[in-house]
C-alpha cells in the first residue's frame, strides 16, 4: 500500500496541535460501498490494488470458514497490554473492523472470549490481531472472525497507555483508520478508503475474467494462458519467434 501519513479526519488537536492519542471519529467506507465489496474475495482485491494490501500470512483466521468485510478502527499497543483495544471497543460502531498492531507478540493473549463476546454484541465486524488470541474454541463457535498470529492461554496487562484511530502497521500493511479491510480463508487484504470505489467495478471485472479463464481450462479449450509464449521471450527464456 502507499505510506500516506495524512490524516483526513476532523478532529480536535491537543494543545501542542498534535492529535490526539484517542482519535474518536472518523470517515468511513461508505455502507453500500461496503456491501459491493463484500461480495468479492481478498484475493481479488490484492489483485486489483496492484498485489499489494496483503498482510502477511502470519495473521491468519481461528476459523477458515471466516469471512468478513468492514472498515478498519486501528489501535496501537505495547506487546502483551490490551487497554488500547478495550478504548477501542468503547468508541467502536457497528460494521466496524478492530485493526490492532500488537507488534507480532506471541507471549500472551490479546483478546479471547469474553472480549470477542462484547464485540460480537456491539456489532463489530471482525478483529484482526498483529499479536496472538486465545479460548479459539469458544470465538470459533460464536461464528465471529477473528484473526491473528497465533494463540497463547497467557492473558494480557491492562496498563500500558497506547493511541487509537492512527495509522498502525498491521502484518506488514500500513492501515490507516477509514479504510476497507476484508477477510476470508486466505488471510487480510486492506484497501485505501479513497481507492475503494474505483476498485470494485474493476474487481468485478477481475471475477468475470478469471471464471472466463477456468470456463477454458475446464473445456480443454484453453489449457494455458495466452500471454505465456510473449513473457517467456519477454524474460529471455525464449528466443524471438520462439514458442512452447
Amino acid at each position: 500500500m502507499d505510506i500516506d501519513m495524512d490524516i483526513d479526519m476532523d478532529v480536535d488537536m491537543d494543545v501542542e496541535g498534535s492529535l490526539p492519542d484517542m482519535v474518536r471519529d472518523f470517515e468511513r467506507v461508505r455502507p453500500d460501498l461496503i456491501e459491493q465489496a463484500s461480495r468479492f474475495a481478498a484475493s481479488i482485491f490484492a489483485d486489483v490494488a496492484g498485489r499489494r494490501g496483503g498482510m502477511h500470512g502470519r495473521i491468519a483466521p481461528l476459523d477458515r470458514a471466516s469471512r468478513f468485510c468492514g472498515t478498519a478502527l486501528t489501535v496501537e499497543v505495547r506487546p502483551g497490554d490490551n487497554l488500547m483495544i478495550h478504548a477501542a471497543m468503547a468508541l467502536a460502531k457497528p460494521g466496524d473492523v478492530i485493526v490492532v498492531d500488537g507488534k507480532g507478540d506471541q507471549s500472551c493473549a490479546l483478546m479471547g472470549a469474553i472480549m470477542t463476546n462484547q464485540c460480537k454484541a456491539l456489532g463489530v465486524a471482525a478483529v484482526v490481531l498483529d499479536a496472538a488470541s486465545r479460548d479459539a474454541d469458544e470465538i470459533r463457535e460464536l461464528g465471529f472472525p477473528m484473526y491473528s498470529v497465533g494463540t497463547n492461554p497467557n492473558g494480557p496487562t491492562k496498563l500500558v497507555p497506547g493511541r487509537v484511530n492512527h495509522p498502525i502497521q498491521c502484518g506488514g500493511v500500513t492501515v490507516r483508520a477509514g479504510d476497507l479491510v476484508i477477510g476470508d480463508a486466505d488471510g487480510v487484504v486492506v484497501i485505501e478508503r479513497e481507492k475503494v470505489a474505483g476498485l470494485i467495478g474493476r474487481a468485478a471485472e477481475k471475477v468475470t475474467a478469471e471464471r472466463k479463464r477456468i470456463d477454458g481450462i475446464r473445456s480443454g479449450q484453453a489449457l494455458r494462458p495466452a500471454w505465456l509464449d510473449a513473457s517467456l521471450r519477454a524474460a529471455g527464456v525464449l528466443k524471438e519467434g520462439e514458442a512452447l
